[in-house]
Parts: structure tokens; sequence; C-alpha cells
């Protein structure tokens, strides 16, 4: 059956979300400074929009406490159960023991997309996210589809869309969960979604999670748009409906991160 209403969720506006992934950047410790001021703009209001970033792990501790009052420091990934023989993996009670409340897991980089090695199914992902939201975190989760995926059209991006949620949809809370669409052939490589590409798929995103998550959920769950967002570009995908904001890459180690995030705020208040 279908989990209980969100009450205090169903007429509540969504608030703008932008998240900054450093991925595995910088090389030097010395420029993480200069990449912490592009947030300390006035340009960003974190009453208007929520303001998360991925620090690459080696620099979390550093960036901890480095951001302006509302910038969320949270990690890139996390393991499946707690501490103990992982070598390599990071745990939710060591994030929880650093003040860290925010952890993004399943982008496309860690499912296995442009050649590199699978860490993660929607299996993995699935119990990650239980993992979450039982030690009482929030998470960004990610999903995406391919190129070849998207040439065949929208039904089939819809298709690879419900493969990757439908492990998840039982876990859904809009006050926990952040959903982030990549389309992983945009990522890195300068290709935009167009507006209304976007807008159709975080629609299609939006009705699934409507007619199979919980009841209440899909109108307040917050759904950002990933790939190769910018400066440019976050004026007319902001304008659309179901998108309520963004995940950047290159972007967010730029000083144009605060007009990305001054873009949907001002589309959004």
């Amino acid at each position: 059956g279908r989990a209980h209403r969100h009450p205090s969720f169903a007429n509540m506006p969504r608030k703008p979300i932008v998240g900054g992934n450093w991925k595995c950047n910088p090389d030097k410790t010395e420029k993480l400074d200069s990449l912490i001021s592009n947030y300390d703009s006035e340009k960003i209001d974190t009453s208007k929009c929520d303001v998360y970033v991925c620090p690459s792990p080696l620099h979390v501790s550093y960036c901890m406490g480095k951001f302006k009052e509302g910038v969320m420091v949270t990690p890139q990934n996390c393991n499946i159960k707690g501490c103990g023989a992982f070598t390599g993996e990071m745990a939710v009670e060591q994030m929880k023991d650093m003040g860290i409340t925010n952890v993004l897991i399943g982008h496309s980089e860690r499912r296995g997309e442009f050649g590199l090695m699978a860490y993660d199914t929607n299996e993995t992902l699935a119990t990650k996210l239980k993992y979450i939201l039982d030690a009482g975190l929030t998470c960004v989760y990610c999903i995406g589809e391919p190129k070849e995926i998207r040439e065949k059209g929208i039904e089939a991006v819809l298709a690879e869309m419900e493969v990757q949620l439908k492990p998840i949809y039982a876990l859904l809370d809009p006050a926990k969960v952040v959903i982030a669409y990549e389309p992983v052939w945009a990522i890195g490589t300068g290709l935009t979604a167009t507006p209304e590409a976007a807008q159709e798929t975080h629609k299609g995103i939006r009705d699934m999670i409507k007619e199979k998550g919980p009841e209440g959920c899909a109108e307040a769950i917050r759904i950002q748009y990933g790939g190769s967002a910018n400066a440019k570009n976050a004026p007319d995908l902001s304008a659309q409906p179901d998108i309520d904001g963004f995940l950047v890459g290159g972007a967010s180690l730029k000083p144009e991160i605060a007009d990305v995030i001054k873009a949907i705020a001002e589309a959004k208040c």
C-alpha cells in the first residue's frame, strides 16, 4: 500500500535548491579558499534557495565551517552499512560526528557512465538511501539516462527513470530527499537539454512519483536539473515549473555559481 500522506507538504511551495559538485577538484588544498569564496557572494541568499557543496572526500574536513551560513557541506558518496572493514569508504556515522547533515549518492560517474567503473547499482543505492535516512541525514539522489536512451525519445527516457526510481519510491520523503536528474549525455559536454525537454522529463518523473510514491510526495519533492547548467542557461531552465534547482558541475568551481543560484531564487520567489 501507499505510505501515509505528508499533510505538512501538501500546499508548501518547493524551495529551490542548488548544489555545487566539485568532483575530484581542486588539485591543491591552497585553492580551496578561493573556491569557497565564490559562495560568499551577496547574490547568494540561503533563505531563498538551499545551497550545498560537494567537495572531494579529502577536502570535506577542511571545508567544514568555512562556508557562509546555510551552505551545506555534502560528501559525494557514502557506504552501505557503517564503520568497519570497508577500505576506501565513508560511513554516515563519521559524517554525523563531523556535523554533516546531507549526502549525495548515485552520480552517473559512480554508476559507471563515461567508461568508468560501476561502483553503484540501483539496488546498492536504494540500500544506501535507507541507511542515510535511518541515520537522520538528508540525501540528494541522482538519476539520469545516457545518450543512446535519450535518442530513442521521451518514452524510453522515462522507462529508464522508472527502473532507477522503482527501488526507492517507498523511501521518498520531500523533507529528506532531493532528486537530481542528470541527462548523462549533457554532463561535462557543454550540451544541455533544452528547457522544454528538461521540463518534459522533470514533469514525467514527478508524474511517476505521484502514481507510485507516497501520497502527497510528488507535489512537494524537489527535482534538480544537472547537465551543464551555468549562468547563461539557468534563467531559462529556472522558468520551467518542474525544475526546482540545479546540480552544477564545472560552473560550481567558478564565480558564476552565484548567478546560477540567483537565477533560480528569483524565478521561484
